[in-house]
């Protein structure tokens, strides 16, 4: 279950050689091409200004290309009527690091409108709202306006706005960066229970010590170029075939180890750099 190059003949997201410029600037994403297989796990990283947030876009359909083909659940966006859009979207669930809340409902109310607005009465929804929050630690904030709230609790709320639809997809923009490393896990865990349940999970992190405790694959954007790291699991075991095809091999090759010329060591430099804000450069110029 990884990102790849085109693998999978029924990816829930592919991108063929994808441009994206804001206005007439430089291209900030450039000839990305790759399949989301369903029930993949991934996480996305690079440094400030990479273009994340760009890409987050483009799968979650808010924006569209400049160039190139993206597929979603095997629909050509470029040419996606807009009266079917609502729908589309309606199967990906999105957590944004601005949490994007609305102030004049409760926490609970904001939880369910994923579920409200396909229909559902609250009868049948009221338990398993009731039981997310609870599982996010804000089962004695059901009432609570957002406004009230600290950062860290509306995010807790984005979050369980996100996924009690269990979504096909789910894109997180940073879920865990308001939040203490013990609920960072809890959260980690709730992805991870979402994942084994048939969801694709895309998250956007600068948190590299996030990234190493999942055995998942790793999109990192770099110069608007996209580079996929296999997981753990797979790269031992490529390099398991090696040594066996090779009875006396001389040095290690560099894809047998972790490398200074590793890309996740070269973001992991430039992410030591201190942050101003907690969006990328590109949503400054839009």
């Amino acid at each position: 279950m990884t990102a790849s190059p085109h693998s999978d003949p029924e990816p829930v997201v592919r991108f063929d050689n994808v441009g994206m410029r804001y206005g007439r600037g430089p291209e900030i994403l450039r000839d990305l091409s790759f399949d989301l297989p369903r029930g993949s796990f991934q996480f996305l990283t690079g440094p400030s200004g990479a273009g994340k947030t760009s890409l987050l876009k483009l799968i979650y359909l808010a924006a569209k290309p400049s160039r190139g083909l993206i597929s979603c659940f095997g629909r050509d966006v470029a040419t996606l009527p807009r009266d079917e859009l609502p729908d589309l979207r309606r199967r990906i669930g999105v957590v944004f690091q601005e949490f994007r809340l609305l102030n004049h409902l409760s926490v609970f109310d904001n939880v369910a409108l994923p579920l409200r607005v396909t229909g559902k009465k609250r009868s049948d929804y009221a338990e398993d709202v009731a039981e997310l929050l609870a599982w996010v630690g804000l089962g004695d904030k059901m009432s609570a306006l957002p406004p009230t709230l600290s950062g860290g609790e509306q995010q807790r709320v984005a979050i369980a706005r996100a996924v009690v639809g269990q979504p096909e997809i789910l894109i997180a923009d940073e879920p865990t960066g308001n939040v203490d490393p013990e609920m960072g896990m809890r959260l980690l865990r709730l992805f991870a229970e979402l994942n084994k349940l048939g969801t694709t999970i895309v998250i956007a992190t600068h948190d590299l010590q996030l990234v190493r405790m999942v055995d998942a694959p790793v999109m990192t954007l770099a110069n608007g170029h996209l580079h996929i790291r296999p997981p753990r699991s797979q790269r031992q075991r490529e390099a398991d075939l090696r040594n066996s095809l090779d009875p006396e091999p001389d040095m290690p090759s560099p894809a047998d180890t972790d490398s200074g010329e590793d890309p996740m060591d070269a973001v992991a430099r430039a992410m030591e750099m201190p942050e101003d804000d907690e969006t990328d450069g590109e949503d400054r110029d839009e």
